[in-house]
């Protein structure tokens, strides 16, 4: 094999509640990491020496990259040389609380391993995932989980949601250095028996599923609270701000109504909808 086209799969957090900060530096949360059809396309092709390129100008080729991070740190980890042109065709939107770069970043690991027949075990590429970020091991099986710790502790669930997704992004950059140390925890709990009861009617989460950041963030943004007050008004059943932000997704009961709130939003934000 000389070649390996993956897609890297965006995802949403249906609740983000932040326990406790720990001795570490980092926090304790809870949350549910949901997997969405919104997808980069990354493609590897074995070379003579290493490049890397991408249709978003926004990224550059420096070793912050997480593609690029990725790469390197496999080559550490396996002495080998692991010379290849990857391009990046980026879809999700950059900064966005989807997980984009987590997910490229995981993507990079599963593909390379593969490409160059390192034989690592999965075991061993969720802890050099990890190295790379908290919510990078999820996207290794992206399914839907329900995540602890630093959101690295998953647990697979059996969860399906009803209807049309809309995606909401502005397009603002959410500091996730800032949110994590202006937000106080709470401790809240998910109550995933109600969750999932609650879903299979199709019925209004916000008193089950909220995101601790919400509060600072929309006071911060106000423009990110107005998204989610107009998504409430036309009609979703369930809204939230994904992340630390500032993409807000609204779930709708029927097509029709989720494409009209679209129009609403497409003139001045990215918008993306999916039948869930």
């Amino acid at each position: 094999m000389d070649k390996i086209v993956v897609n890297s799969p965006a995802k949403i957090n249906l609740g983000l509640n932040l326990v406790a900060k720990r001795n570490d530096g980092f926090h304790n949360l809870e949350t549910i990491f949901y997997p969405l059809k919104l997808a980069d396309k990354i493609n590897i092709s074995k070379s003579d020496c290493f490049i890397f390129t991408t249709n978003n100008l926004l990224l550059s080729s420096e070793k912050s990259n997480l593609v690029i991070k990725a790469k390197d740190l496999l080559e550490d980890f396996t002495k080998e040389k692991l010379n290849c042109n990857i391009y990046l065709e980026k879809n999700i939107p950059i900064g966005a609380g989807l997980g984009g770069g987590s997910s490229n970043a995981a993507v990079t690991l599963m593909a390379l391993n593969k490409l160059f027949n390192l034989n690592l075990s999965n075991k061993t590429l969720y802890k050099l995932a990890l190295t790379l970020g908290s919510d990078v091991p999820f996207f290794l099986n992206p399914i839907p989980s329900f995540a602890t710790s630093r959101g690295e502790i998953l647990n697979e669930i059996s969860l399906k949601l009803k209807g049309y997704l809309l995606l909401v992004y502005p397009g603002i950059h959410i500091s996730t250095k800032w949110a994590f140390e202006n937000c106080t925890p709470r401790n809240n709990k998910i109550n995933f028996e109600k969750i999932i009861k609650k879903m299979s009617l199709c019925d209004d989460l916000s008193d089950l599923l909220t995101n601790d950041f919400e509060e600072i963030v929309f006071s911060e943004y106000p423009d990110i609270k107005e998204i989610k007050e107009k998504l409430i008004e036309m009609g979703a059943y369930f809204t939230l701000m994904t992340g630390t932000g500032s993409s807000v997704y609204g779930i709708f009961h029927n097509k029709d109504n989720a494409e009209i709130a679209k129009e609403k939003f497409t003139k001045d934000f990215f918008t993306y909808i999916e039948k869930l």
